[in-house]
């Protein structure tokens, strides 16, 4: 039985979601859409994630231990970077990665807790045993469960997509310089906590790699790019904690 905690982790989902569709249709449409779409979003993304990080990690203490615990918790994670998108001057790619997460919580709550309110139960695969869950939740379980890694690749390049756009964006002051400071260590502890994350990197990597050293290109480019890998090595390599990846993103069912 769903609970009202449960009911309003749902509805953060799916007001982000909502909110997040309308604001990327006009943006995608070069239209003036107003900013209170994008803060909505964050605003369900806020509350979604409050509710499990307050179930992860219980009540806050007041210690050095439960600080350092929550900052290893990527829901920890994702929420705070969820308060600073909210805070700072919109950017629509900021939400593609959480209208991702929301699209599947929601088509999840939705199988495991609306349908069957309303749909019949199939019947039972033998006999004496439980009622079968409706066709239609079958679909959408399987859509869910073929589509879920895929989605998290998406995720992963549009979190680097998102790296260079807020770079970028502080180079020609259209966003604030502390955006990709703060964004990097968010992508640096994911690099250490997904899977999909370090995938995503691998490849980005050799792919700038393999044109770095492309034949006919100036000594310097590599020099350069060496110079680059060496530097931005030295600087992953100090980090809150090099454990295997941890739930959640990094691969198993979401839980956001």
């Amino acid at each position: 039985m769903a609970t009202t905690q449960h009911y309003l982790w749902a509805s953060g989902h799916f007001l982000l979601l909502l909110s997040s569709l309308r604001y990327f249709v006009a943006w995608i449409m070069f239209k003036s859409v107003s900013s209170w779409w994008y803060k909505a979003s964050f605003t369900g993304a806020l509350v979604s994630y409050a509710i499990v990080c307050q179930k992860s990690l219980g009540t806050p203490q007041p210690n050095a231990a439960f600080v350092r615990r929550a900052l290893l918790d990527e829901n920890v994670q994702y929420f705070l970077l969820a308060f600073f998108w909210w805070s700072s001057k919109p950017i629509a790619m900021t939400l593609l990665p959480y209208a991702i997460f929301s699209l599947f919580h929601a088509l999840t709550f939705t199988r495991t807790t609306l349908m069957p309110q309303f749909l019949a139960p199939g019947p039972p695969a033998s006999a004496g045993g439980p009622p079968t869950p409706h066709p239609l939740a079958k679909r959408l379980q399987a859509w869910v469960k073929a589509n879920y890694d895929s989605a998290m690749k998406v995720v992963a390049y549009t979190e680097l997509v998102i790296f260079v756009r807020v770079l970028l964006g502080a180079i020609t002051f259209q966003n604030s310089l502390l955006s990709p400071i703060i964004f990097a260590h968010f992508v640096r502890q994911r690099y250490y906590q997904s899977a999909f994350t370090r995938e995503a990197i691998g490849a980005t990597t050799a792919r700038i790699d393999g044109f770095a050293r492309k034949p006919g290109n100036p000594p310097v480019v590599a020099q350069i790019w060496d110079k680059v890998q060496m530097l931005i090595g030295r600087w992953v390599g100090t980090t809150l904690t090099a454990n295997a990846p941890a739930a959640g993103a990094a691969g198993a069912a979401p839980r956001r």
